[in-house]
């Protein structure tokens, strides 16, 4: 079977003071039916971007897709109309954004603002759409779901708000839903919550899931196959559970060593909380024709500092570029 999603050598520009800049360079991914596979990586990695650019949503005469293609059911998204994106956006692809706290609308109810999706994707009535909405808050398990259906976001706590954009985003049966750090600013309690409410979705329903985020310990636990994000750069790609216990790439090896439960799982010795040193690149260095971990890496050659590594597969579901991935 066709992947449902396949992105082929993605390049995003960011227009910014110094020029333009490659935010997204050649990002080359595949999407199955059911699936959930995660990007992880620190802040200003391009998760997001990945995300804005599948759903056509860059920031207006800021950003465009420079090259490649977005495969969705075989349709190229990247030449699609502006109709046609809007039909597909809410519709067949969700997302759900990183902050509920604004992502709702204040002045609407929370009932409206999920039978607005209704209405203009499912061609609802009023009523229809507001009976349909108490559904959808029931499923994602918000109590009293016929009388919380006309609070305002300002009503509900976070935890519940987030629920309500999951809601949005699943009211049209999607086949792919994109979550895009979905438990931000939760605490922990409500976090576990979230993760098995969308774990529990993906079961009932078969949507594909792309999330984002930059917690191993929720890709761990979440996700088939992860992505390590840097600097706009695919750095390594494979199942979980092997790029969890085999890491090939020295930043997935750091981000791995920063989550102490599943270094504790990995390994019986004593293991004390590491950092990664430094910081992501500045966005004017993206795109550079080199390794731009390389001012990070503990492992870093002359090699690394003047020519970009390719993404070489390092075993049979497992792909890392890293000019040393096969020493690791």
């Amino acid at each position: 079977m066709a992947p449902l999603l396949q992105v082929e050598n993605l390049r995003v520009e960011l227009a910014i003071r110094g020029g333009v800049v490659p935010v997204i360079d050649d990002l080359s991914f595949t999407l199955k039916h059911g699936e959930n596979i995660s990007f992880v990586g620190e802040s200003g990695c391009g998760k997001s971007m990945t995300a804005l650019a599948i759903m056509g949503l860059l920031p207006e005469g800021i950003g465009r897709i420079a090259s490649g293609r977005i495969l969705f059911d075989g349709e190229d998204l990247t030449t699609a109309s502006e109709a046609r994106l809007r039909d597909i956006r809410g519709n067949q692809i969700s997302m759900i954004f990183q902050e509920p706290m604004t992502s709702l609308n204040p002045v609407y109810t929370v009932g409206e603002q999920i039978a607005e999706v209704l209405r203009a994707h499912q061609n609802l009535g009023h009523r229809a759409a507001l009976d349909t909405a108490v559904e959808l808050l029931d499923a994602v398990r918000i109590p009293n779901a016929r009388s919380r259906v006309n609070d305002y976001p300002f009503q509900m706590s976070g935890g519940q708000r987030q629920r309500v954009m999951i809601a949005i985003a699943l009211a049209c049966s999607p086949k792919i839903l994109i979550a895009d750090e979905p438990t931000t600013a939760l605490d922990v309690t409500v976090q576990a919550q979230i993760f098995d409410l969308l774990r529990d979705l993906r079961k009932q329903t078969g949507t594909s899931i792309i999330m984002i985020t930059h917690d191993m310990g929720a890709v761990a636990e979440m996700a088939d196959r992860l992505i390590v994000m840097y600097a706009g750069r695919k750095a390594e790609e494979g199942a979980v559970d092997t790029v969890i216990s085999h890491p090939r790439h020295p930043y997935s090896q750091g981000l791995i060593s920063c989550v102490p439960h599943i270094m504790a799982n990995l390994t019986a010795e004593r293991h004390e909380l590491t950092e990664i040193p430094g910081i992501v690149p500045s966005i004017s260095e993206f795109g550079q024709d080199r390794c731009l971990y390389a001012s990070r890496c503990p492992r870093v050659s002359d090699q690394c500092r003047t020519m970009r590594p390719p993404e070489n597969p390092v075993s049979a579901d497992q792909i890392s570029a890293c000019w040393h991935a096969e020493d690791l």
